[in-house]
């Protein structure tokens, strides 16, 4: 646990003097801003002519979660790729740190620089608690919060089991975004067409339906639970999988 520790911290540090990083934190933290300034502006307005529902703090959620998505692959792409890239990636292996404590310490950095976002934005729902009367839906705001997080858990430890598979960022970067494009919307096309047990299958494969229909409307389920755990458990699995590869070549 230590090893973990120790490469967490050092891959999270490194964020912050990441140019990629901060474009990719401002960029996030820009467009939801805007959207809930123009929201919440709309909001109030109804509210003064009587018409209108109470601003929800899950439209939010629902962005950061469709941004994460997009930008993850440009966070995890150097991860173990980089480290392959330059060579020092033969110096770890060789360290006292097993495969799966290097592969699930880049994990660990990445999620606390993601963590570090979603805390900034927990400033909406702060606001929008203040405005509203009597206040928002506090803990379906926190499970849809839960839901974030453990999307992003998802989304890293897919890319970082991808980055421990090339060399080349790029690479890296295209294969994350193609895996997260099947999860996000091809999986679960085939369920609008295909009913019974097929058309389940394909359904509970989307990733979006565990969040959206799930830790967004503000409930926890098991199956949604064990779905987000075992893609976190697959990714790093699959890291762990190329990085000892690459320790026997």
């Amino acid at each position: 646990m230590r090893n973990i520790w120790t490469i967490a911290k050092r891959e999270y540090d490194h964020y912050f003097i990441s140019p990629i990083a901060y474009v990719i934190a401002f960029a996030i933290l820009l467009i939801l801003g805007i959207d809930f300034a123009g929201y919440f502006g709309d909001a109030m307005r109804n509210s003064f002519q009587s018409f209108g529902g109470a601003p929800d703090p899950t439209r939010t959620t629902s962005l950061l979660a469709f941004l994460l998505m997009l930008t993850t692959p440009a966070i995890t792409m150097r991860l173990i790729s980089d480290e392959a890239r330059t060579g020092t990636l033969e110096l770890l292996l060789t360290a006292p740190v097993r495969d799966f404590e290097l592969v699930a310490g880049k994990w660990l950095g990445a999620m606390l620089y993601i963590l570090t976002l979603i805390v900034a934005t927990l400033v909406y729902p702060i606001i929008l608690n203040n405005f509203v009367d009597p206040g928002i839906d506090i803990p379906a705001t926190l499970t849809a919060y839960l839901g974030v997080i453990l999307l992003a858990g998802v989304f890293i430890a897919i890319g970082t089991g991808v980055s421990a598979m090339f060399k080349n960022q790029i690479a890296s970067f295209f294969i994350t975004f193609l895996i997260f494009l099947a999860l996000w919307w091809l999986v679960g096309f085939p369920a609008y067409f295909i009913t019974g047990p097929a058309g389940e299958i394909f359904n509970y494969l989307n990733i979006t339906e565990h969040f959206y229909n799930g830790f967004n409307t503000g409930v926890i389920e098991l199956k949604n639970l064990v779905y987000y755990l075992s893609l976190i458990a697959l990714g790093l699995f699959a890291g762990t999988v190329a990085v000892e590869t690459r320790r026997w070549r």
